[in-house]
């Protein structure tokens, strides 16, 4: 009898669902299960799922029973306002804790206390409070430099040279540079060359038990009494979170014995705008993930297409060595400054196509209808989202298959789509939606990316170094990386590159 009646009440549930989003085209099955989105999940390929929904379906597509997602860039902005009065959908960003119940800026979704955590934030990821922020990032830049250097042939023609797994180095040097800036005291990876406190093997771990957790709908299983402490990370793991976790919470305990005067980094700030106890090691320890992941993950795709291109690479290193050449830049061993750097408009116009491309975080950032619901306008047409459902976000939708916005080749890396006549007010307006799309990536509004502004220091400042210093090839073109999308991060492994010093 008890079956019975849950049963009715589930397939009751189910077809209400299926009812209020009739009006939404998706996949097979998504209005009666969560069977497509729990296959794109697991799979390591959920990016180019919702690309291919939203390419087929229409701006606002349907990925399951109660979740809509969408490529328009108007639509996402006016959910992402300021004064939004969408939420983040517990859903997916509690999916996304470190630990059951305990929330960090990217995890809350309660919008006054996210506001209140973010504002406390802002100033110490800006930089505002560290003078130091990108002295400490070009000392990074130039280990990064010296560790190419000992994987490097002297000429072309002479000597030998290591492969050299790009993904592995880029990540220590994103490590090092948040560990720097975060906790005043880098890791030590790149010096090493290897990844001293296993922290990328804890984190991939990690991050694919949460990813498969999240696929298969079992997430909440956290939250129980006696299952969730036996089945989430402790600090007492010898591997994967846990083992992260706890060599986090050493660092900041480290840290805290010095005076917030002594050194001026992120952490000082947050402790001086009122963050302390678990909530700093939360804030901490994400911003040491998703700050090292996401920036290391840009790096990689921005090398990989200019390794691919051999026209963009040599229009992009004439314009690096002309920058050198006319004193903008000072002379090596020495860093551009990231003014300097974004004085190059070629340079300037890779990095963007790259990270169009292929967008190196491919969240969901779920979000919920607000309650009685919202009219929308899309590209002329009139829906009505119903209250209560999730909403999310479909990049590769966006940015990499939005032909309306970038052109019939949108699929294509092409830097050049960059550069219009801005004497034409048509082009010139084209630009400018193009730039704020483009900014999309790192998110918009309430929800923009704390970690924006470090992100792009290092991007610019590596990229103008190993392309000045270097002639990098794929080792493999046949097969330049593997990539494994997980919780909208992408584990990257086994990018092999080919490595000769230029004079």
């Amino acid at each position: 009898m008890i079956v019975s009646a849950a049963l009715i009440y589930l397939l009751a549930v189910r077809f209400y669902q299926y009812w209020r989003l009739r009006h939404f085209k998706g996949p097979t099955s998504t209005g009666i299960s969560w069977l497509w989105h729990s296959r794109a999940v697991i799979s390591g390929d959920s990016h180019r799922y919702y690309g291919e929904a939203t390419e087929k379906y229409g701006p606002i597509a349907r990925v399951a029973p109660n979740h809509l997602i969408t490529s328009s860039p108007e639509l996402w902005a006016h959910i992402n306002a300021v004064r939004s009065p969408y939420t983040r959908a517990e859903w997916y960003y509690h999916a996304a804790r470190f630990e059951a119940g305990k929330d960090n800026v990217f995890t809350e979704c309660d919008n006054i206390k996210h506001d209140a955590r973010r504002k406390k934030m802002a100033a110490g990821y800006a930089g505002k409070e560290n003078p130091e922020l990108e002295p400490s990032i070009d000392s990074h830049v130039k280990e990064l430099v010296d560790l190419f250097r000992k994987y490097a042939s002297p000429t072309a023609s002479t000597g030998t040279s290591r492969p050299m797994n790009l993904a592995k180095v880029m990540q220590y040097f994103t490590l090092d540079v948040i560990s720097h800036v975060g906790l005043g005291q880098a890791f030590g990876d790149l010096k090493a060359d290897q990844d001293i406190n296993n922290y990328l093997k804890a984190s991939e771990e990690g991050l694919m038990i949460a990813n498969l957790s999240f696929g298969l709908g079992i997430g909440w299983l956290r939250t129980l009494p006696i299952i969730g402490p036996a089945i989430s990370p402790s600090e007492k793991d010898a591997t994967g979170f846990g083992r992260m976790m706890a060599e986090a919470r050493k660092s900041i305990q480290q840290r805290l014995l010095k005076s917030t005067e002594e050194r001026s980094d992120m952490l000082s700030s947050f402790i001086r705008h009122g963050i302390s106890g678990d909530d700093l090691f939360q804030e901490v320890f994400e911003q040491i993930l998703a700050g090292s992941d996401t920036t290391a993950a840009s790096l990689r795709i921005i090398l990989l297409f200019v390794m691919s291109h051999p026209r963009v690479y040599t229009k992009l290193q004439a314009e690096i060595d002309g920058a050198v050449k006319a004193g903008i830049a000072p002379a090596s061993p020495e860093i551009i400054s990231d003014s300097d750097a974004r004085r190059l408009p070629y340079m300037c116009a890779v990095i963007r196509e790259a990270m169009r491309i292929y967008p190196p975080v491919t969240n969901l950032f779920s979000r919920v209808v607000p309650k009685g619901g919202d009219a929308v306008t899309v590209d002329g047409q009139e829906y009505f989202l119903p209250g209560g459902t999730m909403i999310g976000y479909s990049s590769w939708g966006m940015h990499r298959l939005n032909k309306a916005l970038y052109g019939e080749d949108a699929e294509i890396f092409r830097p050049e789509r960059w550069f219009v006549d801005e004497r034409v007010p048509e082009e010139k307006d084209r630009l400018a939606r193009m730039y704020k799309v483009n900014d999309m990536i790192f998110g918009y509004g309430r929800w923009m990316c704390v970690g924006r502004v470090v992100a792009l220091i290092e991007i610019h400042k590596a990229v103008f170094e190993l392309i000045r210093n270097f002639d990098i090839a794929i080792t493999n073109p046949y097969q330049p990386w593997t990539v494994f999308n997980v919780m909208g991060l992408l584990v990257i492994n086994d990018m092999w590159v080919d490595i000769t010093e230029r004079s």
